[in-house]
């Protein structure tokens, strides 16, 4: 048997962290935070227990990279779906509906996500959190911007203060209030992006996660 590739080897991790993201997405989804151990979610992902330290220094890590992930993926989906449109108010209002729909269809996460920033190691500096973050600044300076790296983090604020008031515990806002907040403040029109009871253009995004992550396996010529 002929010793893999360098390439073959680097893509082989890239998978098992792929799976290792989307496990902890889907268990953290279904029990909760606290109900979720690092090995429930290596063996979901089909990986050895060890391997976990190797991509992730810790649960509350691995799980803030994975709610970007999510998020990423998500806002990349809502503005690129069909008709895509290069108009910036369009492309505005997408993004808002994209974070928003997060808070409503996936609580859980979102709401966790919400609590670990807050706790002493903040925003996890990663890849999927550096994609979502060049998302909303493109956004940002395609709304017309001249200062898109001003303006992005006074968005990024007020989403996550958004998805903060719609998750509140005891006292949640209504989704469609706080769209109508961000849409005034942005100069959108109600009609945009994805307004509250209507279906998204081309179909739901359904429940299924899998489509944001390559967990594949290689074909077995390129994996022995």
């Amino acid at each position: 048997m002929s010793p893999r590739s360098p390439s073959v080897n680097e893509e082989l991790r890239r998978r098992s962290r792929e799976r290792l993201l989307q496990a902890a997405l889907e268990l953290v989804g279904e029990r909760g935070y606290d109900a979720t151990t690092l090995g429930d979610i290596a063996d979901r992902a089909g990986s050895a227990r060890g391997l976990v330290s190797y991509y992730f220094p810790g649960k509350r890590q691995l799980v803030q990279s994975a709610v970007h992930r999510l998020m990423h993926r998500t806002l990349e989906e809502g503005l690129e779906r069909e008709p895509r449109t290069a108009d910036g108010r369009e492309r505005m209002a997408r993004a808002i509906d994209a974070v928003l729909g997060l808070a409503r269809d996936r609580p859980v996460l979102m709401r966790q996500h919400m609590a670990g920033i807050l706790q002493d190691e903040g925003f996890v500096q990663c890849p999927e959190q550096q994609r979502l973050a060049q998302l909303l600044r493109e956004t940002v300076a395609g709304h017309g911007s001249p200062d898109a790296a001003t303006d992005y983090p006074m968005l990024r604020a007020l989403l996550m203060g958004a998805v903060y008031a719609a998750l509140v515990p005891g006292a949640p806002m209504a989704v469609p209030t706080l769209r109508a907040e961000l849409f005034e403040r942005y100069d959108l029109d109600w009609e945009m992006g994805v307004p509250p009871d209507t279906e998204v253009p081309g179909g739901t995004y359904g429940a299924d996660l899998s489509r944001f992550f390559a967990t594949g396996r290689l074909p077995d010529d390129q994996s022995k």
